[in-house]
């Protein structure tokens, strides 16, 4: 059985272990109820590394007063059996208390945080920094894994890896689909029968601003328009944004041309999914 560890100590004493072999070490920060779309990562990360690390950590300082922390969908068994049939080496799942000793420090990116995501949960991203940042000096990885689902996430972590000269390569790996399409989200489980439908308002409206770009469309604030049209149809959505943006520095795009993320958020029910393309 994969061991699952507790402690920052614990983790350490396998990394450090394998670091003196010469071994390669890949880190694949989750907060768990892991889903393919989890497991896409694993697979890519043990492909590319002679060890991989699973966090499986929901990380309470990345929730806003009113957000899910709670009700977040938690199953470490479940978790650790998918990891092994991966073929992960070990998972880390410390309790908050052992992440966060009386802290005091927090990592923050400015600007790109501001945006998207950012506008609407103000202290999300320096939750996810200070952690992914802690992962990073408990674990030191040679690599780290990260959804493109989570596209603003990814474009933080790797501006953080920059700036703070971590030497950790960052790998982006692509979004994971149900068949009809809806991106795979441990929020997913939220959704009644249904919602589960009408969640598939936002991959719709993403398709159609695909299309039309690929058929020459180059304002981007006309396939901004035809993704909202495509998601306002649906009733049981409320759209949090629907944006067109440069994917390396997130400042809006005036035309639909490389690099282009087009992401939407959007509340069905009183569930907020999120999900993107990218034209590279």
């Amino acid at each position: 059985m994969i061991p699952v560890v507790k402690t920052i100590d614990e983790i350490r004493e396998y990394v450090n272990k394998w670091h003196k072999e010469g071994l390669s070490v890949g880190l694949v920060p989750t907060m768990g109820y892991l889903h393919e779309g989890h497991k896409s990562l694993i697979d890519r990360a043990v492909s590319e590394n002679d060890r991989v690390v699973v966090s499986d950590f929901v990380n309470p300082t990345q929730f806003g007063p009113n957000e899910d922390l709670e009700a977040y969908p938690r199953d470490i068994e479940r978790d650790a059996a998918l990891c092994e049939s991966a073929g992960a080496a070990v998972v880390f799942n410390p309790e908050p208390e052992e992440m966060y000793d009386n802290a005091l420090t927090t990592v923050s990116v400015d600007k790109i945080t501001k945006v998207l995501c950012g506008k609407t949960r103000p202290v999300h991203f320096a939750g996810v920094c200070t952690v992914v940042s802690k992962l990073f000096n408990i674990v030191k990885p040679d690599r780290a894994y990260f959804g493109q689902k989570d596209a603003q996430q990814l474009i933080v972590v790797k501006k953080m890896v920059k700036d703070l000269n971590f030497d950790i390569e960052i790998v982006g790996c692509p979004i994971v689909r149900e068949a009809d399409g809806l991106a795979k989200s441990s929020r997913n489980t939220y959704l009644n029968a249904e919602e589960r439908k009408a969640a598939l308002c936002l991959s719709r409206g993403l398709s159609a601003g695909r299309k039309l770009i690929e058929n020459g469309e180059r304002s981007a604030e006309a396939v901004k328009n035809v993704v909202r049209g495509e998601i306002e149809k649906e009733q049981l959505a409320k759209i949090d944004y629907v944006e067109a943006v440069n994917a390396e520095t997130l400042d809006n795009a005036e035309t639909a041309e490389a690099p282009l993320l087009v992401a939407v958020a959007v509340y069905i029910g009183k569930t907020r999914l999120i999900d993107n393309f990218i034209v590279e």
